[in-house]
């Protein structure tokens, strides 16, 4: 059976101001366009600069992907800060990290 990879994650911009949430199969692929589109006004992401990497979760099935997505953007910004701060207290990018997985 083929194995498939799906991706829930939280980016920021470089003063932690706006976080943005998103889904995707291919999140190498996904972060380089974020980084290329940063400052770009056409893309939620893109005008608020939200190209750095905080907080990822992988799913193997897109339905549950999705469905994680549409839960966190519901979360109050206290809620998703918690959750990024389980995994990464330090705020640190993660982009690095899921480019060489």
């Amino acid at each position: 059976m083929i194995s498939h990879n799906y991706f829930v994650y939280i980016l920021t911009n470089p003063k932690k101001t706006t976080l943005y949430i998103g889904v995707t199969n291919d999140i190498v692929r996904q972060l380089e366009e974020h980084t290329l589109n940063a400052g770009n006004p056409s893309t939620f992401a893109g005008k608020y600069h939200c190209h750095l990497l905080m907080y990822y979760e992988r799913f193997s099935s897109v339905e549950h992907a999705i469905a994680r997505e549409k839960e966190l953007k519901k979360w109050s910004r206290e809620k998703k800060e918690a959750l990024i701060e389980s995994i990464n207290p330090n705020w640190l990018p993660l982009n690095a990290e899921v480019q060489d997985d």
